[in-house]
């Protein structure tokens, strides 16, 4: 096995962890519970696209695409690998 399934595979766990805790930091889907409980929209629930959880949202989406290609990248190299094509 090459040095380049150790660094992708190191990746691909680096990748794996930050989406899970990226996932865990958002809030849950509550919408309608204000009313329910009496709360009013809040200035942030107004700004939700300046908010942490639009932030959180976009790097969920940044690392769940970088977590795709590196899988696919250790896919594509393995394929190698067994042809014969890469040492």
């Amino acid at each position: 096995m090459g040095w380049y399934f150790y660094v992708l595979g190191a990746l691909v766990l680096v990748a794996a962890i930050a989406l899970v805790i990226v996932v865990i930091l958002q809030e849950g889907n509550t919408k309608g519970v204000g009313v329910v409980s009496g709360g009013a929209d809040t200035f942030f629930a107004k700004n939700k696209a300046r908010s942490v959880d639009a932030f959180l949202r976009r790097f969920t989406k940044f690392f769940a695409v970088g977590f795709f290609v590196l899988v696919l990248a250790i896919n594509v190299v393995a394929f190698f690998v067994t042809k014969g094509i890469i040492a």
